[in-house]
């Protein structure tokens, strides 16, 4: 894991290219502390930027930007192909030769082999931008999760391309301005939701996707594998197997085996959850005895909040090398500067995986994995349940919509002083999945939005956003309730939240976390199992794929959450009093700091 940048003056060569790529470089250092490189072309009209974190092929010949001596061809990537060991095989068949093991020199031969459809055969967390010399074009691609940030700007006659938007911002040039769905995306969802970002000039690349960039500027995002897409195939080839359980086990055991491919020790991110547990007992039968590391709070130390001995317990029964780390209040009163200063957009999320990857980081760890993505794939979450029963019941009543919007109206003063302000917009919003859906994970509503921000900005936000037309592309051609769902929170929540805050949180300590629950090829194998037998395909079957079973105290343990008391410290570190507290609150304190001035 790295970090790139890249610049392509297709309006005519530039002097300071070197210089920009550098000042993004810089930036993120903390991507990359093992090297750095800037490598230009055309007279400054290109550049490849790049921090390099040695993961796999740790010596030079893994060094980056790479370009190849017999071909005009380079780049500059971010991320793992786990899958480069088979592509290396089959493009050594057909006469490539290779200098190096790092995975970057395959990704440059297999585009060289077949052109932009290349990334379709990749397994792996990626951005890249690649530079062909032979088109005099540039290639930009991303992962089809999302799991890798990319960050891309164009004027008109510069594109501009790095894994921070900070790091963008850094290169200059860029337009600044406010965009008003950046802002309000992050007040209605707790995120800035993609593809937009505080900036009008910014935009998050697609996932799934690559771009070409040419002389004449960037050709429309061309999909390759979408989540939507592979649902969407799933319900097509929907197949009821003879033992759910055993197929689901195979694909998750593969998964894991191709997420510890590295040239470095791998670690476990471990709580006292059932995905994290089952994580670690699967990565110790494929991998061997590895290291996990947990996160405990002094605070809730001899409490039902503390997750220490349940993880403890787990770490001895699947024989880890375990290391526990406690943080208190006053220790964190010196990490939360370094908080903010890493937190590249603003987000509710991020601080426990902050202070975990802190902790693992400071144990020699370069890589962990993270049972990120279990409640998406396997339907942990409430959502599952609520938003579909909600969805049926509301959407039953005649013009709900426009009955439902008069209700609001008359009826959320009231219900403001008595229950949740989400109440009002129960009717209005409630008759589809995609308004329940927002309903159920939206901050604020959007009737709510000009109380927190500027009236104005907040209109201009929301008609940009459309949230109800977002969220029905995002699960538009699907008919099963389940995978509807899991669509929208893979595409919106994990995607705009939990993957970019985890991206950033552990990169922030050089540290590479790995999801092997958020894979497309682990996607292709259980989701057609999802939608022939839903029931039989839960967060139960992937607790059960553990060997030896979970310890009994987990295996039963009810969903919970991760809870911390950081929130709290740093309310009160910040005097957030004036905000209020929860969530909302949170909200407000997290956006003030984000956007002050510096």
């Amino acid at each position: 894991m790295c970090g790139i940048a890249t610049l392509f003056s297709y309006g005519g060569a530039r002097p300071d290219t070197a210089k920009a790529l550098a000042r993004a470089c810089d930036r993120m250092e903390a991507r990359g502390p093992d090297g750095s490189g800037v490598w230009t072309t055309h007279g400054g009209a290109v550049g490849l930027g790049h921090r390099r974190l040695a993961i796999i092929e740790l010596g030079p010949g893994g060094a980056q930007p790479m370009a190849l001596d017999d071909l005009p061809l380079a780049v500059a990537f971010n991320g793992e192909i786990y899958n480069h060991v088979e592509l290396r095989r089959g493009l050594e068949a057909q006469g490539h030769r290779f200098r190096s093991s790092s995975d970057t020199e395959v990704l440059l031969r297999l585009y060289a082999e077949h052109g932009p459809c290349f990334a379709e055969r990749l397994r792996g967390m990626f951005a890249f931008a690649l530079w062909d010399g032979r088109a005099d074009g540039l290639l930009l691609g991303r992962d089809p999760y999302g799991i890798k940030p990319l960050y891309v700007a164009d004027d008109g006659r510069t594109f501009r391309a790095t894994s921070q938007v900070q790091a963008l911002l850094a290169m200059g040039g860029v337009d600044m301005a406010p965009e008003p769905a950046g802002h309000a995306g992050f007040f209605l969802w707790g995120s800035v939701p993609e593809p937009f970002t505080l900036y009008r000039g910014v935009r998050a690349f697609p996932p799934g996707h690559t771009q070409w960039i040419g002389p004449d500027g960037p050709q429309p995002p061309r999909a390759f594998t979408t989540v939507t897409g592979l649902l969407r195939q799933a319900e097509a080839e929907a197949t009821a197997p003879t033992d759910p359980d055993e197929a689901v086990r195979e694909a998750l055991l593969d998964t894991v085996r191709a997420h510890l491919v590295a040239d470095v020790e791998v670690g476990v991110f471990l709580s006292a959850g059932r995905d994290s547990t089952t994580l670690a007992a699967l990565a110790t039968e494929a991998g061997g005895r590895l290291r996990s590391v947990t996160l405990g709070f002094d605070e809730y130390a001899g409490t039902a909040e503390d997750e220490v001995p349940l993880a403890e317990a787990a770490a001895r029964h699947y024989g880890t090398d375990h290391r526990t780390v406690r943080v208190g209040r006053a220790e964190f009163a010196g990490l939360a500067d370094g908080f903010f200063e890493a937190m590249d957009q603003p987000t509710l999320d991020g601080l426990n995986t902050y202070l975990v990857s802190r902790a693992a980081a400071e144990s020699g760890l370069k890589v962990v994995l993270s049972g990120l993505g279990g409640d998406e794939l396997f339907g942990g979450y409430p959502s599952f349940a609520e938003v579909p029963r909600l969805a049926r019941a509301v959407g039953r009543l005649p013009g709900h919509r426009a009955v439902g919007r008069g209700l609001r109206a008359a009826a959320a003063p009231v219900l403001r002083r008595v229950t949740s302000p989400k109440a009002a917009g129960l009717i209005e919003y409630g008759g589809t999945v995609a308004g329940a859906y927002l309903l159920r994970r939206a901050l604020f509503m959007p009737y709510e939005l000009g109380s927190v921000l500027d009236p104005d900005l907040a209109r201009a936000g929301l008609e940009v956003l459309d949230p109800l037309g977002m969220l029905g592309e995002m699960s538009e051609g699907l008919a099963s309730d389940r995978l509807r769902v899991t669509a929208l929170e893979s595409a919106q929540y994990m995607r705009s939240q939990l993957l970019r805050d985890s991206d950033w949180a552990s990169m922030a300590h050089s540290l590479e976390l790995r999801v092997p629950f958020v894979d497309a090829e682990l996607l292709r194998r259980v989701a057609p199992l999802v939608a022939a037998c839903p029931d039989r395909v839960t967060k139960a079957t992937l607790a059960r794929a553990a060997r030896p079973p979970l310890p009994t105290a987990i295996a039963d343990r009810p969903k919970t959450g991760f809870t911390t008391p950081v929130r709290d410290w740093l309310a009160q570190t910040m005097d957030a009093a004036p905000a209020g507290r929860g969530l909302r609150g949170w909200a407000q304190v997290v956006y003030h700091r984000m956007t002050s001035p510096p």
